[in-house]
Formats: structure tokens, C-alpha cells, sequence
């Protein structure tokens, strides 16, 4: 019976296997033909008291190289080694071909305090494009590093960047104390933080939409129930423990409900939750099993997954109620839908021939295109920017975490070489 209720929690995909633990690494395994190309120097250091624990320009570089836009010159091909503006030949870094170039040092203020400066610098034009000074605790040098990424990538591209929010994912430890971890990461991986550690399965996380809290589904008392953690300070609740299942949470955009599947009316159906009043709306009633909703970002409608046609497909329904009206009719196999910030693409899983891939869906257009080339991927996650796609892929007995560009071009590994990952879900833009 258990292994039923997990293989309806996970999306009818799959059961998660117990492997061991290690520690998030990136492998760049596709580049972008075309990528803007930029140079980041490594910051000058020389005026500290201890080496720092960090690279900064080495996580900037590998930031940038992940967005799919920019090409990252190798550090070893590096003409020259400046820190100012004024320090910098032009002529040599546009013979090296790089548009732009990234320099900067870091001052120590006091014991364990810094000042970080660095500036984005046109090669081409031959001028500054931004420059700033950043105050940073030893603690936080990598989130410092996240936010000088984000800095560069929306002055070149003039969108927002993603790479100083968090991921949330599970991982399946063997011969471990506790053999399940909910854990919390940086969005390259690094930094990783418990959030909860279970012998039982955890599955289903879902970001509330401050970024201040997770939902996510839980086995610890041998059936599955839905827990909302504050992260800060540990603190949870149950808040949903109904007969039968209690699965797939996921978050309004003004943080007031949950969308969830429940079976407690018989079969799985979708249901919606007053996260204060604990106060229950059901939204599909059908023999079939509905689940994986997640909420548009207007908050009217709610897309889900439901094989009431006879194979696995996408749904959508208005909050407020009605009939639910199939959206996706491209192939058997659409479902784990996950949604741009901006409504107009649905990222989700696309089987064809015993083939499970991510594909992102153009609602306006209904035009469907396949983004990864792998047999055995799952669990889409739009990044906030809705610039790239986060999913799980199993390749043998483990599972691992990428990310894609969302034209398909470009994709890097978060390589897990001894362990099993699972589940992620990219966080959102969080309040300063």
C-alpha cells in the first residue's frame, strides 16, 4: 500500500530509490554557439590578512557561464590580470575576443568584515557599464558573489537575475541515520542546508512564494501528511492529515492557500486550502486520479495533471470552480507542470515512446518543444527569471539535478557522483 501512495505522490513517475550521500559539484555538459563572451578577472586579494574561503570571481565566471548567455573566458587564457578600470588595455581584450570584462578586489574592513568592489567594463566601447562597492561578513562572500553575477547578467541582458535564489530538493541517503534529507541549496549547488531528515520518504516541496517557508509532504508517521516549515526558525505545522492521501502542496502567489490532492472523498481529486482558516474547497470531482496542480500567476487558475482522458495530460481549471478544460493534446504522455513567472510557457514532462523528457509549452500558440535529450527526466521548475528550467534526471540508479536554458541550448549538471537527488524546486525571488 505504501509503495502505491508514493507512486501517486511522485506524479506517477516514480519511487525513490535509497542511494548514498555527497556533496553538489557543476559540469557544464552543453554551451549556447553564440554566448556573449566576458572575461572576470580574478579579484585582487593581496591586501588581506587570511585568504578568503571563497572565490568570488570564480563563482561570478561560473555563474555567468550557466545562464546559457555568456561565455566565461577560461581563467588560464587570460591576457592580463588588472583590478581597476584604469588599469586595463583594451586593444588586448578585444584581440582575446571578449566583449566585456569583470574586475574588482576585495579591502578587508575588520577580522571577518569586507568591502567588495568590482566593475563591468564594455571592451568594445571601451567604458564602464556599472561599478559598485558591496559590504560583505565572511558568512555571506557567496551570496555576495551570487548578487555581482545578478548585477552583470541584467545590465548586459536587462533581465533580472536568478543566480542569488535558493533550490530545494530531496536526497536519499543509504546506510545513514536518516535515510531521507529535505535540503536547501544555493542555486549552484553549494551551501546546501538541512531542512528536515526522516526515515521515511519526503517528497513534493514547494517554495512559498516569500521564499520564508516550505510545504512538502512527509511519511514520518507512516502515512503521508503535509507540513509547512518556516525555514529560519525551524518551526511546522501539519496542515493537512486526511484519510487516505495527502500530497502534491503547492502555494497561491499571495502565500493565503495551498492547492493539494486529497482522497479522503474517494478518489485523488484537487483541492484548495486556507492556509488560516484550514478551510477546504474541492475543485475536481472525477473517478480518475488529478494531481500536481500548480497555480497560475495571477492566482484565477489552476493547471494539474489527470489521466481522465485516458493517458496523462494537463488541465486547467479556475479557482473558483467549473469544469476543468484540457490544455496540453501534443503526445500521451504531459504532466508535473510548472509555469513561467510570466504565465506564457508551462514547462513539464513529455513522454513519446517510452521517452520522458522536459518540454516547455507555449500557451498562446500551443506550440510544444522538447528541451533535454535524456530518457528519464522529471520534476520541472521554472527559475523565477523564467529564464531557465531546474529538473531531476535519472541516469542508472541515481538521480541528479540540471538546469536548461529555456530555448534548449544550453544545460549544466549539479553532478551528485555517489547520491540520489530528487524532486527540486527553484526558489523565488525573496523580499531584501
Amino acid at each position: 500500500m505504501k509503495q502505491l501512495i508514493i507512486y501517486l505522490l511522485a506524479g506517477l513517475l516514480w519511487i525513490m530509490p535509497v542511494l548514498a550521500n555527497a556533496a553538489l559539484t557543476i559540469e557544464i555538459t552543453g554551451g549556447v554557439e553564440g554566448a556573449l563572451p566576458i572575461a572576470v578577472v580574478p579579484f585582487d586579494t593581496s591586501r588581506l590578512s587570511s585568504k578568503l574561503p571563497v572565490d568570488i570571481a570564480g563563482i561570478v565566471a561560473s555563474d555567468l557561464n550557466r545562464s546559457g548567455v555568456l561565455k566565461s573566458m577560461e581563467r588560464t587564457r587570460l591576457p592580463a590580470n588588472p583590478h581597476y578600470s584604469n588599469q586595463v588595455q583594451y586593444a588586448r581584450w578585444r584581440t582575446a575576443g571578449q566583449d566585456y570584462l569583470v574586475v574588482g578586489r576585495v579591502l578587508e574592513k575588520s577580522p571577518g568584515l569586507y568591502n567588495i568592489e568590482f566593475q563591468l567594463l564594455d571592451v568594445l566601447k571601451q567604458k564602464q557599464l556599472l561599478g559598485r562597492s558591496m559590504p560583505a561578513k565572511k558568512r555571506n562572500l557567496r551570496s555576495r558573489a551570487h548578487q555581482i553575477s545578478d548585477f552583470i547578467y541584467e545590465q548586459i541582458t536587462g533581465t533580472r537575475g536568478a543566480f542569488n535564489t535558493r533550490i530545494a530538493f530531496v536526497r536519499a541517503q543509504k546506510d545513514a541515520a536518516r535515510k531521507y534529507v529535505l535540503q536547501v541549496a544555493d542555486t549552484d549547488g553549494f551551501n546546501a542546508q538541512n531542512v528536515l531528515e526522516s526515515d521515511e520518504p519526503i517528497m513534493s516541496p514547494s517554495w512559498s512564494p516569500d521564499g520564508k517557508s516550505l510545504a512538502y509532504v512527509s511519511f514520518e508517521n507512516e502515512r503521508p501528511e503535509i507540513f509547512i516549515q518556516h525555514l529560519a526558525t525551524a518551526r511546522r505545522s501539519k496542515v493537512a492529515g486526511f484519510r487516505g492521501l495527502n500530497s502534491a502542496p503547492s502555494w497561491s502567489p499571495d502565500g493565503k492557500f495551498l492547492a493539494l490532492v486529497l482522497s479522503k472523498d474517494g478518489s485523488p481529486d484537487i483541492y484548495t486550502l486556507n492556509t488560516a482558516t484550514k478551510r477546504l474547497k474541492r475543485l475536481t470531482t472525477h473517478r480518475s486520479i488529478d494531481t500536481e496542480p500548480v497555480w497560475s500567476s495571477d492566482g484565477r487558475t489552476i493547471i494539474f495533471t489527470s489521466d481522465r482522458a485516458g493517458s496523462p495530460q494537463l488541465y486547467r481549471i479556475d479557482v473558483g470552480g467549473g469544469k476543468p478544460k484540457r490544455v496540453t493534446f501534443e503526445g500521451r504522455y504531459n504532466t508535473a507542470a510548472s509555469l513561467s513567472p510570466d504565465g506564457k510557457f508551462i514547462a513539464m514532462v513529455h513522454g513519446e515512446r517510452g521517452q520522458y523528457k522536459i518540454a516547455q509549452y507555449e500557451r498562446e500558440t500551443g506550440n510544444l518543444t522538447v528541451l533535454t535529450d535524456s530518457s528519464l527526466d522529471e520534476s520541472p521548475s521554472f527559475s523565477p527569471n523564467g529564464k531557465m528550467v531546474l529538473y531531476a534526471s535519472t541516469r542508472g540508479n541515481n538521480g541528479f539535478l540540471y538546469a536548461v536554458s529555456i530555448d534548449g541550448r544550453a544545460k549544466h549538471k549539479l553532478s551528485d557522483q555517489a547520491g540520489d537527488i530528487r524532486e527540486p524546486v527553484w526558489g523565488p525571488f525573496e523580499s531584501k
